[in-house]
């Protein structure tokens, strides 16, 4: 096609489409429009392509190192609940034995502080309660292997860590107890008083300079650490900071001057790489209870059209489009434009937060995520594609996430390596730590009892 032509394509095709996009609002469309000097070039927009949708269950979550300590439980009647307890080690900040001759116990407290994000999942109007128990179990990290046949390894597992559905032996005996209202907000600390004798056990080998207390890692054999449970009647999961965590040995003492002093010795949080939360869920009584760790799959056909994506317990939905590739083999066209629409009938700013960004992670043939799509000129900034949250407006649209799909569809018209594979819409992102370790929900809206999910492509057919 010669310059002329080509110029001429772009010059009529750009304006008259933006028109007909004004025009048409939220209904379905195909238009051609026809070079009337050539007749053999056109643009199209179509918006109807065939999707396949489900809500698929992500297992082997890595959980352990994720820069936050969640506790808490919540629900909702569309979900179900969520529930996250949290495990990590304790040691001293200082080994040497500094508490003065004549100093006294006096007790022994866990302090807690919300972690920078402030970060809150249910309703946080109510009383919330939390149990400290002892772990009875070193933590210790897993290496995942391939599994029958060699299963693919899922692209967010990166080494050894501790997942999501792991759990460790703990003590049932509480050591400590608190009730709190979680105004996150405001909140500037939770104070927790630890049972007496074990502050004086602390005390008394501190004093004596006892092997157990000469390192953190004889320390660690001795006391394998600390596990924060939510009560069963919770309505809010909070999350604390791994670095504020603080156990204080308070001791009093009588100074040099006559006057009664306090001080008191320190132990914080160590190796937060196995600190880590064990993210629960309970789909019981919900269009969503048949979807578990083994029955991993729920077309949307089986939930009238719902589904939904959910950080910190993997669940994403799946999207596949039967008659695509075919339809980019045909050699008579070129794509212009393509996104992938999603809208979402959560609302945001609410007690549920909901994700504020998405990916598409590339599952393989056993439905394992093995690969995220990327944008077409990737950068050290966004390595691969990312589609934010647009807020709906006044007039009742919803919110909705849109990716730009051009890369997919190159890839997926000259390579194979899509073949027999599906995508995930995630708020799982592989190289963000946080999207690990919080609930945020996305539900996808509903229209005739199917998924609001569209592919919108715009093309040019040389005819």
């Amino acid at each position: 096609m010669n310059q002329f032509l080509k110029r001429s394509i772009t010059f009529f095709a750009l304006p008259v489409f933006i028109l007909i996009i004004a025009g048409a609002c939220d209904k379905d469309m195909s238009v051609m429009l026809d070079n009337s000097a050539t007749n053999n070039v056109g643009v199209s927009f179509i918006d109807s392509f065939s999707i396949q949708t489900s809500t698929v269950q992500l297992n082997n979550m890595p959980s352990a190192g994720r820069g936050s300590i969640l506790v808490g439980k919540a629900a909702d009647s569309r979900f179900g609940e969520v529930k996250a307890t949290s495990y990590f080690r304790i040691g001293f900040s200082s080994i040497a034995n500094d508490i003065p001759d004549a100093a006294v116990f006096d007790s022994l407290n866990l302090v807690l502080r919300p972690n920078t994000n402030r970060y809150y999942f249910g309703d946080t109007t109510k009383t919330q309660r939390l149990s400290v128990h002892r772990l009875e179990q070193v933590l210790e990290t897993k290496t995942l292997t391939g599994g029958v046949q060699n299963t693919a390894l899922p692209i967010y597992v990166t080494g050894p860590s501790i997942f999501n559905d792991q759990t460790f032996d703990y003590s049932p005996t509480s050591i400590g107890a608190i009730s709190f209202a979680p105004r996150v907000r405001s909140l500037d600390s939770l104070n927790i008083r630890l049972d007496p004798s074990l502050g004086q056990e602390f005390f008394d080998l501190i004093k004596t300079n006892d092997l157990r207390v000469s390192s953190n890692e004889n320390f660690r054999d001795y006391f394998k650490g600390l596990v924060l449970v939510p009560d069963e009647d919770n309505s809010a999961v909070v999350a604390f900071g791994y670095d504020s965590v603080q156990v204080k040995i308070n001791y009093t003492y009588v100074g040099t001057d006559g006057f009664k002093r306090s001080g008191y010795k320190i132990l914080n949080l160590v190796d937060g790489n196995l600190q880590f939360n064990h993210l629960d869920y309970d789909r019981t009584g919900t269009i969503f209870e048949p979807l578990t760790a083994t029955n991993r799959e729920l077309t949307s056909s089986a939930t009238a059209g719902l589904t939904y994506l959910q950080s910190g317990t993997g669940v994403v939905a799946k999207v596949e489009f039967p008659s695509l590739k075919e339809f980019l083999q045909d050699e008579n066209i070129s794509i212009n434009k393509a996104e992938l629409v999603i809208e979402t009938s959560s609302p945001a700013n609410t007690m549920y937060p909901i994700p504020g960004t998405l990916v598409l992670l590339v599952a393989d043939f056993n439905g394992v995520p093995v690969s995220i799509v990327q944008p077409l000129v990737p950068t050290q900034q966004q390595p691969f594609l990312l589609s934010f949250y647009q807020v709906g407006d006044q007039m009742g649209r919803n919110g909705k996430y849109t990716f730009n799909m051009l890369s997919y569809m190159k890839n997926l018209k000259s390579t194979s390596f899509f073949d027999n594979t599906s995508l995930y819409i995630s708020s799982v992102i592989p190289a963000d730590s946080r999207t690990f370790s919080n609930f945020d929900t996305a539900l996808i809206a509903v229209e005739n009892a199917k998924p609001k999910i569209k592919l919108n492509i715009l093309y040019t057919k040389f005819r």
